[in-house]
C-alpha cells in the first residue's frame, strides 16, 4: 500500500480546536479523523469494520496444552490472598 504524506498550512486556530476536539471525543488520532473527513468530504466511503486490525487474528487460535496448562494456573484463585 502506497501511503502519502501530506503538509496543511494555514490552519484557523478554530478549525484546530474543533478537529482536536472531535478527535479526542471520538477516542482517535488526529491523523485518523483528518483521513476520514477528507474521505467523507470527497464521497469516498471505504467501510472498514471497527477494530479491522484484529480481524487477521480471528480463527488462528491454536490449541497448546502447555498454554493450556500456564492460563489454568493463572485462573485460579488464592483465597488466602483475597482474605
Amino acid at each position: 500500500m502506497n501511503c502519502m504524506q501530506y503538509t496543511i498550512r494555514g490552519i484557523p486556530d478554530y478549525l484546530d480546536t474543533e478537529l482536536r476536539a472531535y478527535a479526542q471525543r471520538e477516542s482517535k488520532s488526529l491523523n485518523q479523523v483528518l483521513l476520514e473527513m477528507l474521505a467523507a468530504g470527497l464521497g469516498v466511503f471505504r467501510h472498514q469494520p471497527r477494530n479491522a486490525e484484529l480481524l487477521a487474528l480471528a480463527g488462528t487460535w491454536v490449541e497448546d496444552a502447555a498454554t493450556e496448562k500456564a492460563l489454568g494456573e493463572m485462573r485460579t484463585v488464592d483465597e488466602e490472598m483475597w482474605k
